[in-house]
């Protein structure tokens, strides 16, 4: 691999994670459209260079949401009985999904991640919370809201946060709780997601140096070694900066490298 490529690599994975600890949010968001564009300058073929960020993307995801599963166990802030009921619809609905992706033209896949993200950055924008109904539902609910939050994370590679956060803040769990279990309910996301994108890559006969199905190895190591680091020096920062208007930003800048996306698959 080129040296360019590499140091592309290492400064993706430092800004993903200087942007995880300063904003609270998950590096799928940036990691897809970036990705998108490396591959895509690296000579690698249209039709896979969506697939091969969503799945390296995800498999990323598996470090960092270890590391953060870690920190919120360890204060307490994970509710278990709940990721337990979620899992099992979590690992179905994940795993699903990405065989649908596995179908889908890179096209309508870039435009689906775009608008998501685009609601997303909308909803960070604006700071809209969820109105607390009511308590927690029963196994079927949680096992139902964990199958639809899996498989739309895994169409747009995501531990999920986005989706599980306003939906436990919507039963009634408070913020720190609702953070916390989250993060715990994104490793499982993680590796569904990695396992189905590897499987579906062999099924299309992905034929490209270090990858692994859908999964570009190289950058996954070099991604997670700076994220890694860095995601502290954004909890520091976040102490010091205006966090409310970076994450207008940051939804802004979301939006422009979705759309750009987009247009990379279109060229």
């Amino acid at each position: 691999m080129a040296l360019e490529y590499i140091l592309a690599f290492l400064l993706l994975g430092g800004f993903v994670g200087v942007m995880a600890g300063l904003l609270g949010i998950g590096g799928g968001a940036l990691m897809v459209p970036m990705l998108t564009s490396i591959f895509a300058v690296m000579g690698f073929a249209n039709e896979v260079i969506v697939h091969l960020a969503l799945g390296t993307s995800m498999a990323c995801i598996i470090v960092t949401s270890m590391s953060s599963l870690t920190a919120h166990h360890k204060r307490g802030g994970v509710i278990w009985p709940i990721v337990k009921s979620m899992v099992p619809g979590i690992l179905i609905g994940t795993f699903a999904a990405t065989f649908v992706a596995a179908k889908t033209e890179p096209l309508y896949l870039a435009l689906f991640f775009a608008l998501f993200m685009s609601y997303v950055s909308l909803q960070m924008f604006i700071n809209k919370q969820p109105k607390p109904e009511k308590s927690i539902g029963g196994q079927g609910e949680l096992i139902a809201a964990g199958s639809g939050i899996g498989a739309i994370s895994a169409l747009v590679s995501i531990g999920g946060g986005t989706l599980t956060v306003p939906y436990l803040l919507w039963r009634n769990i408070n913020i720190t709780k609702a953070i916390g279990t989250s993060a715990a309910c994104g490793l499982p996301i993680a590796l569904a997601g990695t396992l189905g994108y590897i499987l579906n890559g062999y099924n299309e006969a992905i034929n490209l140096e270090y990858t692994f199905g859908f999964v570009y190895w190289p950058a996954v190591v070099l991604i997670s070694l700076t994220s890694y680091f860095t995601a502290p020096i954004g909890v520091r920062l976040a102490h010091t900066l205006p966090v409310a208007m970076l994450k207008k930003v940051f939804a802004v800048f979301v939006v422009i490298i979705s759309i750009k996306m987009v247009m990379t698959v279109l060229a």
